[in-house]
């Protein structure tokens, strides 16, 4: 048995983002100043309980700064111990989303000024070296990148005890939180398209977002389990990359893992838990970044 004394706290949980503006060769970045410590850094704070890691950003950020924003590729993580507990906080690129619904006004009473700096100034106006870093990570890849995100379909109860058709097994009361869940989650990637395994369970995976954002969800017989067809079905998500516009693919766990290599994700990532996603940071189908996410 582990001593209760000697065990490592779970970590405290936070998120943020570099959101940034401009030419990508001389970008912008937005800084916020909190009164309280008298610092200048970037947006972002406390995951509340239950809450998905990229939810937590998209909404740090909208408090601290006003701005609805697109999510690009993840920045390194940031460690540090707060009162001797470890604190992890997670980052993202980031750039104002065009077509998201605007955030009226600043809701965070911590911040009392938020700055559009250019790297260099940022740089020497942030108060934390690790904030530095972050900036150095920033520019070292393409920042103006596409979202492809593929999603593994909510929990659906036993397959053995369903007496009915298979594909036609719906998400269970779990599953339905999943979907809710991943509902906050996709407005972080604003998708202009859905596309489904026609089976209940996934097209009930992107229904709440679906109703969201008043998009239709695309059936597509050869991402299924019963009318599976390899070959179409990494056409059809190669064709979605190509598009370079934001999309959202729900399949299988038996699906998914064949569609993830054949773009170029490596064998050992590519897997997904049921709800989970990946989210695939493209250029017009050259892929910059993939992060896989647990829902």
């Amino acid at each position: 048995m582990t001593d209760p004394d000697t065990r490592t706290p779970d970590p405290i949980r936070a998120a943020g983002a570099v959101v940034w503006r401009g030419r990508e060769s001389a970008p912008e970045v937005a800084l916020v100043h909190r009164p309280k410590l008298d610092d200048w850094t970037f947006p972002k704070g406390k995951l509340r309980p239950g809450e998905h890691v990229v939810a937590g950003a998209l909404r740090e950020v909208a408090e601290e700064t006003g701005l609805a924003v697109l999510l690009g590729r993840p920045l390194p993580p940031i460690h540090y111990l707060v009162g001797g507990r470890p604190k992890r906080v997670d980052y993202w690129t980031a750039r104002v989303a065009e077509d998201a619904r605007p955030v009226a006004e600043r809701e965070d009473d911590e911040v009392d000024e938020v700055a559009w700096v250019p790297v260099a100034e940022a740089a020497r106006l942030l108060t934390y070296e690790w904030d530095r870093g972050l900036l150095d990570a920033l520019v070292s890849a393409p920042l103006a990148t596409t979202t492809l995100v593929l999603v593994r379909h909510a929990l659906a109860g036993s397959r053995g005890e369903w007496e009915g058709d298979d594909d036609e097994r719906p998400i269970d009361r779990d599953g339905a939180a999943q979907a809710a869940a991943l509902a906050g989650v996709l407005p972080g990637y604003l998708p202009a398209e859905l596309v489904s395994s026609p089976s209940r369970r996934c097209v009930q995976t992107l229904e709440p977002y679906a109703g969201r954002a008043g998009l239709a969800i695309r059936p597509e017989p050869a991402l299924s389990e019963s009318r599976h067809d390899p070959g179409t079905a990494l056409r059809l998500v190669t064709g979605l990359l190509a598009a370079d516009r934001p999309a959202a693919v729900c399949s299988h766990g038996k699906v998914l893992p064949g569609l993830m290599t054949g773009v170029g994700v490596g064998r050992e990532e590519a897997r997904l838990s049921k709800g989970g996603f990946m989210v695939l940071h493209h250029i017009t189908g050259r892929l910059v970044a993939a992060e896989n996410h647990a829902v």
